[in-house]
């Protein structure tokens, strides 16, 4: 997974367990993520940007199902001491990264959800979400 200077989480390509969008350049636009319950994920996202890391860097962040991700997003502008991940709403998060800034990666594994259903993803630095950084992992059997 790749975070670009358009706010969105593309990938270089297709592959089993991803549904994919628009041509973005190098990139096809990550719509969804598709994985059983219990099934062991990784995320791999790196930041391909020539900004500083002040005004341009992404996360991965993976919300509980019935999560606002809208209100997260909003509550994490104002966390930038922790990474924008609002101390408070911690118990929404399933899993996220460290930010990642131009030319960095970062990754998280973690277990997908027992539950089946829809879980939304974002990216929690200011503005990104409402950009359009976000998109949902889908878990059913």
């Amino acid at each position: 997974m790749v975070g670009i200077d358009r706010m969105k989480f593309v990938v270089d390509g297709e592959e089993e367990g991803i549904t994919t969008g628009e041509k973005m350049g190098d990139y096809v636009l990550l719509k969804t993520i598709t994985a059983a319950p219990g099934e062991e994920l990784r995320i791999r996202l790196i930041t391909e940007s020539d900004l500083p890391a002040s005004a341009m860097a992404h996360n991965f962040v993976l919300l509980t199902m019935n999560a606002d991700a809208a209100a997260f997003a909003n509550a994490a502008a104002k966390a930038r001491d922790n990474e924008y991940i609002p101390t408070d709403m911690e118990d929404q998060i399933i899993a996220h990264t460290d930010l990642a800034a131009g030319g960095e990666t970062v990754e998280v594994t973690f277990t997908a959800p027992e539950e089946t259903g829809e879980y939304e993803y974002i990216c929690s630095f200011p503005g990104h979400y409402s950009g359009g950084m976000k998109g949902m992992l889908n878990v059913e059997e």
